[in-house]
């Protein structure tokens, strides 16, 4: 490839990082926030600039060159100074923070996520907000490799000196079982007849789930494993089984919770955290200035509701 006259630009070198992360041009595209046809010409740019070829962009997945190997090196080291100079900056007046990048668990897309938003988007005026919803492996991938700058996740035993984690909630999983279909005695007895629909284990929740069942020597008939709640929630109005989730899951799946009756799990319980966790002092006192947000927010937007419906969950849902 031949020299060319263009300049390296950190837009550049975010793209091919993200490229190289993702092994797709389409997949660094959604990353990113913009089109596939952006990110070949960022990276035909950088190419240009560097005057060799750094990535193999017909193979599937995309891979590297030798000169890409090289170069990734370096671009995640600029990357990383790039991060630094910019948090530093803010530090000094985060009123004036230009961007927040935030991972989220789809848990509280629909009332927690939204009025967390609009409440900084009041405080934080020009700032521009990025977010991204997943499963919480990914989203704590995603704040290691420097792509995003606050999470909220479930705890998944990860921890290193340079995170900074802020505990948030916690909840129990419960049983959800179609209305009525429960009578008086041995609930655990009732429930062995019917199918279990569990959520999946690629993720971190039905892994718990499932290591929980385990250690409790618990067996339990299930035909299908989902990773939705509301195809999950769908099923248990519907009478095909019951499952196993959190209120969370219940209250996010509201149009079928006439339908469901939540009740405690008739064996030895187990529950799961939620924290928000940044890079360590990147961000000043905002980290802890939003995990005091979610708190009262939880507290309005998802214990209550809870509480109201199943006063049974008093003292087993908590905001930390």
């Amino acid at each position: 490839m031949s020299q060319s006259n263009g300049r390296i630009t950190l837009w550049n070198i975010e793209v091919f990082v993200a490229t190289t992360q993702e092994t797709s041009i389409s997949g660094a595209a959604k990353r990113l926030q913009t089109s596939a046809a952006t990110v070949s010409q960022q990276l035909t740019s950088l190419e240009g600039a560097l005057g060799t070829a750094l990535l193999n962009r017909s193979a599937r997945p995309v891979s590297l060159t030798p000169a890409g190997e090289i170069f990734l090196r370096r671009a995640n080291a600029i990357l990383n100074e790039a991060e630094m100079a910019r948090s530093d900056l803010a530090l000094t007046d985060m009123s004036r923070l230009t961007r927040l990048r935030l991972g989220m668990i789809e848990d509280f897309d629909a009332n927690v996520t939204p009025r967390l938003l609009s409440e900084m988007g009041e405080a934080l005026k020009s700032c521009q907000f990025l977010l991204e919803t997943g499963a919480s492996h990914q989203l704590h991938d995603l704040l290691e490799t420097r792509s995003l700058d606050v999470i909220v996740t479930s705890e998944i035993g990860v921890a290193a000196d340079w995170m900074e984690i802020h505990p948030l909630f916690e909840e129990p999983f419960v049983a959800a079982v179609p209305k009525g279909v429960l009578a008086q005695g041995d609930v655990a007895r009732q429930l062995r007849r019917l199918p279990l629909i569990q959520y999946t284990t690629r993720h971190h929740m039905g892994r718990i789930i499932a290591d929980h069942l385990a250690r409790q020597n618990v067996r339990l008939a299930g035909r299908f494993e989902l990773d939705s709640y509301h195809a999950i929630m769908a099923m248990v109005a519907a009478g095909t089984g019951w499952s196993i989730l959190t209120p969370l899951g219940w209250l996010r799946a509201q149009r079928f919770r006439e339908s469901v009756d939540l009740v405690p799990l008739p064996f030895e319980g187990v529950s799961r955290r939620i924290s928000l966790t940044a890079r360590r002092g990147a961000l000043g006192d905002m980290p802890d200035q939003m995990a005091l947000k979610l708190r009262r927010i939880l507290t309005d937007c998802v214990v209550k509701p809870a509480l109201e419906d199943a006063p049974w969950l008093d003292g087993k849902m908590r905001v930390l």
